[in-house]
């Protein structure tokens, strides 16, 4: 790399770090500012915001203990079923509600347990009535399982799969009973996995928002997150807002410390049979028991998936089409999906540029190296500030001036360029280190550099990393009902918005034909992105 070059990476990489540092700082500085630091202390005595507290840890802690304890059994028996017919598509499917907008999960998850849903339709025929109740702790607790429970199957099973295939083979020679087996193979190799994957799970549920906004039950299943939505939007109590905001703040920047601390899991090593048959997955009864374990998780995941398919299917799809309010809120959600995913994919390009100038100097200064570690890091501390905390402090900044309307759209799409940063750096890293390990020598001996390296080197070579990144960004941003949440209205409706808005007004038809549609957009997004990664 030339000190030209070297230079220019520095310069995109401080401008990125400003930009991103300022945004988060601006908005924190809001906060501090306009909620009158005596007043949002004051906030503490009320026994309504301890409350709060207790119940997202309880529901956070409810909700990892069940995705664990669920996830375990089904990773283990994926692991003894290597190969049967349809294997490859119920992993598949595990990814399913990753990348499913929150929103659209939650109604088919109603259309399934609600007082309305398929299994109070059955009790009902069955003479009990309609005794299951979706809304409060209950159905929190149901929707992170099923959002979360796939993420941590995933997790274990990838785990499960390095196991060398050799370890397997001498059980059996010894005659192994299962119980045997899972305390000396697999428990071992599950076991340092666990603390990881609760952490990520705890941290994602203790910042839920949109699950609870929908179907949590008032003031008693009340998150912190949703909580200082309730405070600006409805009470405006600048005050309170500003003190949830700190806790919540607090609270994710502990989890984030205690997932940093915790211990790495070990390699337990690979071989190359790690794809065949398990002697000790042998049995009618074994088999049995998997095959029901599997099949209970495969019904369970694409139940509330088929009912978004057909719910949506019996709304009037053509009406809703042509409404001018629909093909508003679609123009407003990919415009600010894209301005979304453009601006994460320049930050990550430009993270990306310095730490590789930094670790191609030969000798990098202390100043240097914190730089580098700062960017590198960068992609898990906007984790440390939601989307609800960041839209509260704009919003408070911004609202004394007028300006909340006009602006929101770009604070909006800066939230969601953040929120999408970690997924775009982790695309996109290690295929451009892969790309300069093969081409930078190459194109250095050319005196290839500029626009010229980007036309015939750069851009062939991370065209499909660069898209991926892109139609993800721009999915995640278009299911996002978090950082909308405060400034949407008349004057800014995205479909998540006009979704919440029909479901908020019992528009229950319109709420399932428009999950359906932005569904639909966001998976023809990801299936664009990974289009041409499958076909290789």
């Amino acid at each position: 790399m030339s000190s030209s070059e070297r230079r220019r990476s520095y310069g995109y990489g401080i401008a990125a770090l400003a930009s991103v540092i300022g945004f988060i700082a601006i908005a924190i500085a809001a906060l501090s500012g306009f909620g009158r630091f005596q007043a949002s202390l004051a906030v503490f005595d009320e026994p309504y915001v301890w409350r709060i507290l207790r119940f997202t840890l309880w529901q956070a802690t409810l909700s990892t203990l069940i995705s664990v304890a669920l996830a375990i059994p089904v990773a283990l028996a994926l692991a003894r079923r290597p190969h049967f017919p349809g294997r490859l598509w119920i992993v598949r499917l595990m990814a399913v509600p990753l990348g499913l907008p929150v929103l659209i999960g939650a109604l088919g998850l109603i259309g399934i347990w609600g007082r309305q849903g398929i299994f109070n339709d059955l009790l009902t025929l069955a003479g009990f009535g309609r005794p299951l109740q979706i809304y409060g702790l209950q159905g929190i607790l149901l929707a992170h399982v099923y959002f979360n429970l796939p993420l941590a199957a995933r997790l274990f099973l990838a785990g499960l799969e390095r196991v060398p295939q050799e370890y397997f083979k001498s059980a059996a020679m010894l005659a192994m009973p299962g119980r045997a087996v899972f305390r000396f193979v697999e428990w071992p190799v599950i076991a340092p996995l666990i603390a990881g994957v609760a952490g990520l799970i705890f941290m994602l549920c203790a910042t839920s928002f949109t699950l609870v906004l929908i179907l949590g039950g008032g003031p008693a299943a009340t998150t912190i997150e949703v909580a200082i939505y309730q405070a600006l939007r409805f009470d405006f109590n600048p005050a309170r807002a500003v003190a949830l905001a700190g806790m919540q703040i607090a609270l994710t920047g502990l989890v984030l410390i205690a997932l940093a601390f915790l211990p790495k899991a070990d390699d337990p090593g690979t071989s190359a049979d790690t794809a065949l048959a398990r002697p000790d997955g042998a049995g009618r009864l074994k088999a049995l028991a998997d095959a029901g374990i599997i099949a209970l998780f495969t019904i369970a995941l694409a139940l509330p998936l088929a009912m978004i398919v057909i719910k949506g299917v019996d709304a009037d799809l053509v009406k809703l089409l042509g409404e001018r309010i629909f093909l508003r809120a679609t123009a407003t959600s990919l415009a600010i999906a894209l301005v979304a995913a453009l601006l994460s994919l320049l930050v990550a390009l430009a993270f990306i540029a310095a730490t590789g100038a930094v670790a191609a100097a030969k000798r990098p200064s202390a100043v240097e190296k914190g730089f580098s570690a700062t960017m590198a890091a960068m992609g898990s501390l906007v984790l440390l500030v939601p989307p609800i905390v960041l839209g509260t402090g704009w919003f408070l900044l911004l609202r004394p001036f007028g300006l909340t309307d006009a602006a929101a759209p770009l604070v909006v799409a800066g939230i969601n360029a953040l929120m999408a940063l970690p997924f775009v750096l982790r695309v996109l890293q290690p295929a451009i280190a892969v790309h300069r390990a093969r081409t930078a020598r190459l194109a250095a001996s050319l005196g290839l550099s500029g626009f010229a390296r980007l036309r015939i080197v750069d851009w062939p070579g991370l065209k499909r990393p660069l898209l991926t990144a892109l139609s993800f960004a721009m999915a995640l941003s278009l299911g996002d009902l978090g950082a909308v949440a405060l400034f949407g209205g008349d004057d800014l409706t995205t479909l998540p918005w006009l979704l919440y808005s029909r479901l908020g007004s019992y528009r229950t038809a319109d709420a399932n034909g428009l999950a359906l549609i932005l569904g639909a957009i966001c998976l023809i997004l990801m299936v664009a992105g990974t289009r041409r990664q499958a076909a290789r």
